[in-house]
């Protein structure tokens, strides 16, 4: 390949990578929550306070986007201080340990207008899978120069799968805290 040829080819990719628009999370007018079944018959819902999320896309659809996000697994958030040590704590998330929880995404694909299927891989502790949530894409509002993109993001989780193990029977023979966990993150996402 002759230096010339080169020299086009690497100037046509830096110049594609630097106008790949880039969307940062608006910590303020988002949300990282969840909810689990407590003792049968109850929910406990909860958030994470501190989070930090980044969106690369190509396309104007965001189809084909890189999404990555990362929690503060200290800054979770049930409105009981009690509970939370313990969520924080070996029990659950070793917060001391491991005070990240990550997500990099595999692919972002279009399923029909307004709704997603978001792919890649979510680890907490130190144990990565593969997860999927399903999203709804609210659109983009635009004030002044600031555009504003907006998702909802909802899955499941098997805790178990992560390593949250802690287990504990009520007197019926029920899970005190149930292993399936909803997770939802209302997210608005500002054009850089």
């Amino acid at each position: 390949m002759s230096k010339l040829l080169f020299a086009i080819l690497l100037c046509s990719s830096l110049a594609s990578i630097a106008q790949t628009p880039v969307w940062k999370a608006d910590r303020e007018r988002s949300s990282v929550s969840f909810s689990v079944t407590h003792l049968v018959i109850s929910k406990v819902e909860g958030s994470f306070r501190e989070f930090d999320g980044e969106i690369s896309a190509p396309k104007p659809d965001f189809t084909d986007a890189s999404i990555r996000f990362q929690v503060d697994a200290f800054s979770i958030h049930t409105g009981d201080d009690k509970r939370d040590s313990h969520l924080k704590s070996g029990d659950f998330l070793a917060a001391e340990q491991y005070p990240k929880i990550t997500f990099q995404s595999t692919s972002f694909r279009r399923i029909t207008e307004g709704r997603y299927q978001l792919e890649g891989d979510l680890t907490i502790r130190d144990v990565t899978r593969r997860l999927k949530f399903n999203v709804t894409y609210g659109g983009i509002a635009t004030e002044g120069k600031k555009q504003t993109a907006t998702f909802k993001a909802t899955t499941y989780i098997n805790r178990f799968d992560y390593n949250l193990q802690w287990d504990k029977l009520t007197e019926a023979g029920g899970m005190v805290v149930d292993k399936m966990v909803s997770i939802m993150l209302k997210l608005e996402f500002v054009k850089q």
